[in-house]
């Protein structure tokens, strides 16, 4: 790995780059704090933003609750074990909703309520990021720039558009400025995937909309791809291959051994390939961190542990259309 500091003759911009938070609560307030903690100007936020579960918490009398969660039925005794369990339920990134036992019924017999519910908690959770981002950061000089993924809805990743806010910064589809110098594009779809997600397009379609954004780019050579699904056969892709006619989706064992593949795109790799960014900035794919080079750029997939409540991140120094040292973090 290159060395990471400064050279004395220039000053890098330093930018702090994580991705797939799925909603954990601990894991997006380690995002904002690591602005001041690296010294960095610039915080990127890569896709897949929302949760992937809602708890219902039936209220069964004064202070005395219940809630399955992670297959097991719990008993809350106490507005304080309440709490507690709410904690836990944001750190795993899920959402949960209070509720009576004729409300639980009434929406969990009708899909299109369910939906809805989950909908609502999912803007309700990135509007409270949205503001504690404005208190935050606020004053500091430090942007955060976000794009959604392939799991985000497009009707919660509204919320960006409309907030007003002067931090948090819905960042996809336009070109950005990081700096005086760097410029940075983003595309937060994905290719397709077994679990058929609000935002996948097959790599061909997924190809034309990153030539959209490249057209609108007039220095490559300062420029940032800030893309979610990572290129195809670069060691940032690498996962099990998995079956797709069973539900959910199985991985597929040959010998006794999982059988591993590229899962990202190959229109990424064509553009990076094609163009050579500075840099590529890349998710999706949680278990497959890494840095590699494709020609002059340098790509990275920092990968994900949000479940855990741990921020995993890459810090990088830009200066003069290159990477002045990177490093892998987590905490």
């Amino acid at each position: 790995m290159p060395s990471f500091g400064k050279k004395a003759s220039s000053k890098p911009t330093r930018l702090f780059y994580a991705t797939d938070l799925h909603g954990s609560e601990r894991t997006y307030r380690k995002f904002l704090n690591a602005g001041k903690f690296y010294e960095a100007q610039v915080l990127i936020m890569g896709g897949d933003i929302i949760g992937k579960i809602a708890v219902p918490i039936i209220q069964e009398s004064a202070g005395r609750y219940r809630a399955t969660l992670q297959g097991s039925i719990e008993s809350i005794e106490s507005e304080e074990a309440l709490k507690a369990l709410l904690d836990r339920i944001g750190m795993l990134g899920w959402y949960a909703k209070v509720m009576t036992e004729e409300e639980f019924r009434e929406i969990s017999a009708d899909r299109a309520k369910v939906d809805a519910l989950f909908h609502r908690l999912a803007r309700q959770r990135l509007e409270s990021w949205i503001e504690l981002s404005e208190t935050r950061l606020g004053g500091t000089g430090i942007k955060c720039y976000v794009t959604g993924g392939n799991d985000d809805y497009p009707d919660v990743l509204e919320v960006m558009k409309t907030s007003g806010a002067q931090t948090f910064i819905d960042c996809e589809g336009v070109v950005v400025p990081l700096d005086d110098q760097h410029t940075m594009i983003s595309v937060g779809n994905s290719t397709l995937t077994p679990w058929r997600t609000p935002r996948e397009v097959t790599d061909e379609e997924l190809g034309r909309i990153i030539d959209g954004m490249i057209a609108k780019v007039t220095d490559m050579k300062n420029c940032v791809f800030n893309f979610h699904d990572p290129p195809k056969d670069s060691t940032l892709d690498t996962c099990p291959e998995l079956d797709w006619n069973t539900d959910p989706p199985a991985p597929i064992v040959k010998a006794g051994q999982l059988v591993m593949h590229g899962a990202g795109s190959a229109s990424v790799r064509k553009a990076i390939e094609t163009h050579q960014p500075v840099l590529g900035l890349h998710g999706h794919i949680h278990e497959s961190a890494g840095a590699a080079h494709l020609g002059r750029t340098l790509c990275v997939n920092p990968g994900s542990e949000y479940g855990e409540g741990r921020l995993r991140g890459v810090l990088v120094n830009l200066a003069g259309g290159k990477v002045d040292g990177y490093q892998m973090t987590s905490g």
